[in-house]
């Protein structure tokens, strides 16, 4: 029995300090520090890991329970119609933040104007950012989706409502991350220390530790894009979808989903596109919770992401829901998409040409 116990290659101490290794409890390991300020990450992060475990536990009844699935009636700021659980999704990030004592506002795609609450705001020192659920249109098809966060030191008195400190880049942010609903709810965060993953242990209730250091491959083999948009595009990223489809090695992945496309980017290597189109040169997705908290996690991570012409991290909004295009992944990736963009900026010959 002895030696059976000898060769299990996963020793109780491994077992014990791996299944011990929750969220909050890895946010001050990071930070190494037991400050107010560490301490306040940790609450938050770990306020977020309870949105998220409430938002996964209503998707994994949504063909169960009445009133989840299908649309709401409503039209967001955005102009988009409004899912179901985009609304429930939504609250259950205010319900929780209200009871943080942390957190002095919150601003959603959701919402058209930041949501106070004033009697957090005395002593909050914070501002959560968020996209509730990315990819609803995937929800009525039981297909991944996602929340993305940001968190921001809050500045000034912002007394008229305006929230004009957050117009200022994504360097800004004190961390960032999202949660990933699929087969496992994972949560995925960088406080500037590194990119890490945690799963949901639904028989503990916690998140725990399942990948730390996360390194995005410097090349993949993925390009994941909505080639439906081909014809709407500038010809610099036709260029570009000409080019990998004469050349053997890419493989198309696009799932309609932020969150999972970017989930299987910073993990494979390759190159996520959402470029504007020449109707719409500034794009879709929004700047400060959805492109500047990925761009956030994958600098962290060793990657890469641009408007094409800037980096995501150094683009200052003009208004809470600015919109920008973005080609976020490997950094050889994103390199090669901007050389097709160059090209066509500085009159060069054809990109295709230039690289056959």
């Amino acid at each position: 029995m002895k030696d059976e116990i000898t060769k299990n290659p996963l020793e109780p101490t491994q077992l014990l300090d791996r299944d011990c290794t929750t969220l909050s409890r890895h946010v001050l390991q990071q930070l190494q520090s037991f400050s107010a300020d560490a301490q306040d990450l940790s609450a938050l992060m770990s306020r977020i890991a309870l949105a998220a475990k409430l938002i996964s536990r209503r998707l994994s009844r949504a063909g169960l329970v009445e009133g989840v699935l299908g649309f709401s009636g409503d039209i967001n700021v955005q102009g988009e119609s409004v899912k179901r659980m985009d609304v429930y999704a939504n609250e259950v990030f205010i319900s929780v933040f209200k009871q943080s004592g942390l957190v002095c506002r919150l601003a959603s795609e959701e919402m058209e104007k930041p949501y106070y609450i004033p009697e957090n705001c005395p002593i909050g020192r914070y501002t959560l950012l968020y996209d509730p659920i990315d990819g609803s249109s995937n929800i009525d098809s039981n297909l991944n989706i996602g929340s993305i966060f940001s968190i921001r030191q809050q500045e000034g008195n912002d007394e008229n409502g305006e929230a004009l400190d957050l117009l200022q880049s994504g360097r800004k942010q004190l961390a960032a991350g999202y949660i990933l609903y699929g087969p496992s709810t994972m949560l995925v965060y960088s406080i500037g220390t590194g990119v890490h993953s945690f799963t949901l242990d639904p028989s503990l209730g916690e998140f725990i530790l399942s990948n730390q250091n996360i390194q995005v491959p410097e090349h993949g083999a993925v390009y994941s894009v909505n080639e439906g948009n081909f014809w709407q595009w500038d010809e610099s990223i036709r260029d570009y979808i000409r080019y990998v489809h004469r050349h053997e090695g890419y493989t198309a992945r696009y799932s309609g989903a932020l969150v999972g496309d970017f989930h299987r980017i910073l993990h494979e290597g390759g190159v996520f596109m959402y470029p504007g189109t020449i109707k719409k040169p500034e794009g879709k997705l929004r700047l400060l919770y959805e492109t500047a908290p990925l761009a956030f996690l994958i600098e962290q991570a060793g990657g890469q992401a641009s408007t094409g012409t800037q980096d995501i991290l150094d683009v200052v909004p003009d208004q809470l829901h600015t919109r920008t295009p973005v080609i976020i992944g490997s950094k050889d990736d994103v390199a090669l998409v901007k050389s097709f963009i160059d090209d066509r900026k500085h009159e060069k010959n054809p990109a295709i040409a230039t690289h056959s």
